[in-house]
């Protein structure tokens, strides 16, 4: 993968008929993905180094953005979701790498605003299921 240009991210969030919607005014995005290992380490270990089983740990994704508001239907989705705490689909899409889309809780959304700026948002999603991936 070459360089990117981050503006080339893109947060969805299905909309409730059959389509996403992009999250809009989104300026940064940070995608993380995790898998916890299993220690399988005994006795009969060679040399005594730790062992891992592969495959038997727990996977996660974990997303934040920040940004400005500028789109109220994608505002409205991502409010919903959070009051409802509903697990609602989301579609992440990183050019030259793939697609992730699963379901994910809005874990954290936070409001701010000085007095001579603009309002901003910033929003934590956390997984709440199978996680797919297809390169692109």
């Amino acid at each position: 993968m070459g360089a990117q240009r981050g503006k080339d991210v893109l947060l969805k969030i299905e909309d409730g008929g059959g389509g996403f919607t992009t999250v809009a005014g989104l300026r940064a995005r940070t995608i993380s993905l995790n898998a916890r290992t299993v220690d399988a380490t005994d006795g009969d270990s060679a040399g005594r180094w730790r062992e891992l089983l592969a495959g038997a740990g727990v996977k996660s994704a974990a997303v934040s953005g920040q940004g400005i508001f500028r789109d109220a239907a994608s505002d409205a989705l991502i409010r919903e979701a959070f009051f409802e705490q509903a697990a609602r689909r989301w579609r992440l899409i990183v050019p030259d790498f793939g697609v992730l889309e699963g379901a994910f809780l809005v874990a954290a959304l936070e409001y701010a605003g000085e007095h001579e700026g603009e309002a901003s948002f910033a929003l934590s999603l956390a997984s709440a299921g199978e996680v797919t991936f297809a390169a692109v």
